[in-house]
């Protein structure tokens, strides 16, 4: 089974102080994504992270999401990649002291946009880290765009294109809240395209700097990818809950929100990459 794991930038970082690590909570998550990986030798992971603190802050210093075109645009274009790095090595660090076998990937190194949308990204070595039984680490980063110059491309932006050349079953959303609230503030266990006028009033967006859309974003963009690909189950759930990560991974919880076409995946697997 292939799992896409995302580390919500709002999990491992404090998106209100800049360049702000959560060193702790990134070492419990490792924890549980090597201890799944131990016991369970057909799950394969891809993991991606937010740029929380580090890239958004830049990011919208300098509105890199709406375009880059002077000079001055170009140089925090440049630095928005630099910081994205900077996080991704620090977690990364963090993952292969704890045994997971994780292998960077550098998004912006072969991502191109055209207005805002993904439209090329090299997939086959992470398609081949996935057959060595390695753990590619992906993250949102910037993109060059043939309409805008360049722009930003989220974590849920780079999952949706791959989702499309790599045999995925589910994807875990991870961040600092249980799920998505209605307005009451109750979890709604499920979201499909035919419940979303119902819910879309309650969606906001993020507690911290949040270039790419927050919630509402995240769950739009999950619902059209769950349309394009019936059979996958995608669950927006809390990170920071010990021993949820990995019983989420070895199939013991169901947690959080569901966000699938029309109703509870219930296929088996797909084959694993090999």
């Amino acid at each position: 089974m292939l799992v896409f794991l995302k580390l919500g930038g709002s999990l491992i970082t404090d998106k209100r102080i800049e360049n702000s690590f959560r060193e702790t909570v990134a070492v419990r998550v490792a924890d549980e994504i090597a201890s799944a990986l131990r016991q369970n030798e057909d799950l394969q992971l891809l993991v991606g992270h937010g740029s929380g603190s580090f890239g958004h802050v830049v990011a919208s210093r300098y509105r890199t999401i709406d375009g880059v075109r002077s000079a001055d645009e170009w140089r925090g274009f440049a630095r928005v990649a630099t910081v994205a790095a900077q996080l991704n090595y620090l977690l990364a660090n963090v993952l292969q002291a704890r045994g997971v076998p994780v292998w960077r990937m550098q998004p912006s190194a072969s991502a191109v946009s055209r207005d805002g949308v993904l439209s090329k990204l090299a997939h086959e070595p992470i398609r081949q880290a996935l057959v060595h039984r390695l753990v590619p680490l992906v993250y949102g980063d910037v993109s060059l765009d043939e309409i805008r110059g360049g722009t930003i491309i989220s974590t849920e932006t780079i999952f949706f294109y791959l989702a499309r050349y790599l045999p995925v079953d589910r994807i875990f959303l991870l961040g600092e809240v249980d799920g998505v609230y209605d307005e009451h503030g109750e979890i709604i266990s499920q979201i499909t395209p035919e419940t979303l006028p119902q819910v879309e009033q309650a969606l906001g967006g993020s507690s911290g700097t949040d270039v790419t859309g927050g919630m509402e974003t995240k769950v739009r963009d999950m619902l059209a990818l769950a349309h394009e690909l019936p059979r996958l189950a995608i669950r927006i759930f809390n990170g920071t809950t010990p021993g949820l990560i990995e019983a989420a991974l070895l199939g013991e919880e169901k947690p959080g929100t569901l966000i699938c076409a029309d109703a509870d995946p219930t296929d088996p697997p797909r084959d694993s990459l090999s």
